[in-house]
């Protein structure tokens, strides 16, 4: 029997310039930069990790920084079109002050009975902030999930900050293929349906347990700067992961192996409508090679890259670490 996803694990997208990444999401946004490693597949290239107090699973937006150079991207089909935080509702009107006061333009909408801020980071990533209403709650509280780690030494007052992921929109040419991946394999239920925009939600519920779909006809995506890269879920182990393998291939389509990602196991798998699609484990954690307290402060590689730490070093773009005022 295939287990169940809760819902996000993590969202990695790609920035431009990496100084700029920062400044947005930990001074404007409130998250610890938890983690400054590089991509594994491009050592050439930091991946930043974003997220709450201790980087728990189901709050960290993550980017590899490819800087002003790296090749534009272009939204379309088969990618995520916005990233959704949850925040209380008591947030709404300082969540909108703050980022009309740095500049972000916000639009506000309703959607299914829930306050929406709508906005995007300075690369044109599609970013929303949820004022959660009693489906979410109660959807938490079934699950008996908590809300996200504050960091205590943040920018943002720990009632306003970020409670982790609501969930993911992602657009597709045609719904009826991701939707059949969300509910036969991944377990997701139809919960609603809104002018053309379909909800489902993880039957183990939870933060971070929606994922909406709606079709466009602007054709495929290209990846890059300003894109998406992939869409992270939940799974408590690589036991699990060797589970989740077989019900994606006996769906017709082609997981990858599990991978080590030092700070989590993974599995990849692109969906019919062409979204990559990652299973992550909750553990070790962000805490086996940096003190708790340190998360974020150093850069960190994997062992196998450590010879060529100097080497990997000078070609890193660099950057100043965010600096933290608690009393704006």
């Amino acid at each position: 029997m295939t287990p169940e996803t809760p819902g996000l694990h993590h969202v990695t997208a790609i920035a431009g310039d990496p100084q700029r990444n920062v400044d947005f999401y930990v001074d404007t946004l409130g998250l610890r930069l938890v983690k400054k490693t590089v991509n594994h597949d491009d050592p050439g290239t930091y991946h930043l990790y974003f997220g709450d107090g201790e980087g728990t699973p189901g709050t960290n937006i993550t980017f590899f920084p490819w800087t002003d150079e790296g090749r534009p991207g272009q939204f379309g089909t088969g990618q995520t079109e916005t990233t959704a935080y949850r925040i209380p509702p008591k947030s709404v009107d300082y969540w909108r002050d703050r980022l009309e006061s740095r500049d972000v333009a916000v639009d506000v909408a309703d959607r299914f009975g829930e306050t929406v801020l709508r906005f995007e980071d300075p690369d044109g990533i599609g970013l929303e902030l949820v004022a959660a209403g009693e489906a979410q709650r109660a959807s938490d509280s079934a699950s008996g999930e908590s809300n996200a780690t504050p960091w205590t030494e943040g920018p943002v007052p720990a009632e306003h900050q970020l409670r982790g992921f609501y969930g993911v929109t992602l657009a597709v040419d045609s719904i009826e293929a991701t939707a059949a991946v969300l509910t036969d394999v991944l377990g997701y239920e139809l919960e609603d349906e809104v002018d053309g925009r379909r909800r489902y939600r993880s039957a183990a519920g939870g933060p971070g347990s929606i994922v909406d779909l709606v079709e466009t006809d602007v054709g495929r995506g290209r990846m890059g700067v300003g894109t998406v890269h992939h869409v992270a879920f939940t799974v408590k182990n690589v036991e699990e992961q060797e589970a989740w393998r077989e019900a994606f291939a006996d769906h017709g389509l082609s997981p990858t192996e599990v991978i080590d990602r030092k700070y989590f196991q993974s599995i990849y798998v692109r969906e019919p409508g062409g979204v990559l699609f990652e299973m992550a484990t909750t553990g070790p954690g962000f805490a086996v090679d940096e003190d708790p307290a340190e998360l974020g402060t150093e850069l960190v590689l994997p062992e196998h890259l450590e010879d060529e730490r100097e080497r990997i070093e000078a070609q890193l773009p660099p950057f100043d670490d965010p600096t933290v005022d608690a009393s704006d």
